[in-house]
């Protein structure tokens, strides 16, 4: 087995493998200049046998910026964000800009943390999720000087640019669909609220549409820790045993909403004649189960798409006005477990 080389390939190595000037190859690699096919072709092949990567520090230097994207998200174990990234992936694939991803956890520190040390690369751009920062975190995205797009959310002041769905409004929708469906006495099962704006927002929506109606939410069942089928069957289990008299639960997300509708089934629940379920997000690998679970598609690929085509816009032409507000619009699938209205 060969060793690995003891220092970083340079230009130099290439010129020697193929046989032409170190300013060839770098017009080559910068896929700048006239250089013929041939000679093109000779320095890539050999560039691709070595594996050499250009050291892109240098030309950063020069032009205070990288052909990365920032790409700030709470989780990637969540079902959502992966989506969100094929939309971003998708785009950029054919572009100079490569997308580079940050983790936070849902913690405002962290994101501080994530935000600092990617904005120290000097990116092309950032797309991050969600409107509500901290005053840290505002303030670095506010002077960073380069395109912003905040995602998954419409309901609030983007800092820049903003790509998403209006919780607000999917949960009064939710809301008006579940009364239409003749539901009364109405639980609410989720993530506490205080960390999870979107969810918070969807709640806020949801009980304005009931109050409206002259309806309250009869229970709530809430958990602190990741979403998972099992914590959807646990809290079912026990906001029902709490009160056997709802009708309708409604779940802040699909993977809590599917576990519930598995226990509901093993129990003999007649769904959704004597109670309905309804979830959010639409998630597609929940499509197997025994019966579709109600939900709302929140655009995931196509928030991804729409804020990687807005960092592109502007790294191809630095002049390109903001996109501003750019809010998209979901549908319910009312699957089998609400009653049609």
């Amino acid at each position: 087995m060969s060793k690995p080389p003891t220092r970083p390939l340079t230009l130099r190595d290439v010129s020697e493998a193929s046989g032409v000037s170190e300013m060839t190859v770098s017009r080559v690699l910068r896929n700048r200049g006239d250089v013929s096919e041939a000679t093109r072709l000779k320095v890539l092949s050999a560039a691709k046998r070595m594996g050499y990567v250009p050291n892109k520090i240098a030309g950063a230097l020069a032009s205070q910026r990288v052909n990365l994207v920032a790409v700030i998200i709470p989780s990637m174990s969540n079902m959502v964000f992966p989506e969100v990234m094929t939309g971003i992936s998708r785009v950029l694939e054919t572009s100079p800009l490569q997308p580079v991803v940050g983790i936070t956890d849902y913690l405002p520190e962290k994101e501080e943390k994530v935000l600092y040390e990617m904005l120290s690369w000097r990116p092309s751009g950032v797309i991050i999720a969600g409107l509500e920062h901290s005053d840290p975190s505002r303030a670095m995205l506010q002077a960073a000087g380069i395109p912003v797009v905040e995602i998954m959310d419409t309901d609030g002041s983007p800092i820049d640019a903003a790509v998403g769905i209006s919780h607000r409004r999917a949960g009064r929708e939710m809301g008006r669909a579940i009364l239409r469906a003749g539901y009364r006495k109405i639980g609410f099962l989720g993530t506490r609220l205080g960390a999870d704006h979107r969810a918070r927002k969807r709640f806020e929506g949801f009980t304005e549409a009931l109050a409206k109606n002259g309806i309250e939410i009869a229970d709530t069942e809430f958990y602190s820790e990741g979403s998972a089928l099992a914590k959807g069957r646990e809290m079912t289990q026990s906001i029902l045993a709490r009160r056997p008299d709802l009708d309708c639960l409604y779940y802040s997300n699909d993977i809590v909403g599917a576990g519930g509708l598995l226990w509901m089934i093993e129990q003999g629940y007649d769904i959704p004649n004597k109670i309905g379920l309804a979830g959010f997000n639409d998630v597609s690998l929940l499509q197997g189960l025994p019966c579709k679970l109600a939900t709302m598609d929140s655009c995931r690929t196509e928030i991804g798409r729409r804020a990687a085509e807005i960092i592109l816009a502007h790294a191809e032409n630095s002049d390109a006005p903001s996109a501003g507000k750019v809010e998209l619009t979901p549908t319910i699938n009312f699957g089998d477990t609400l009653r049609l209205s």
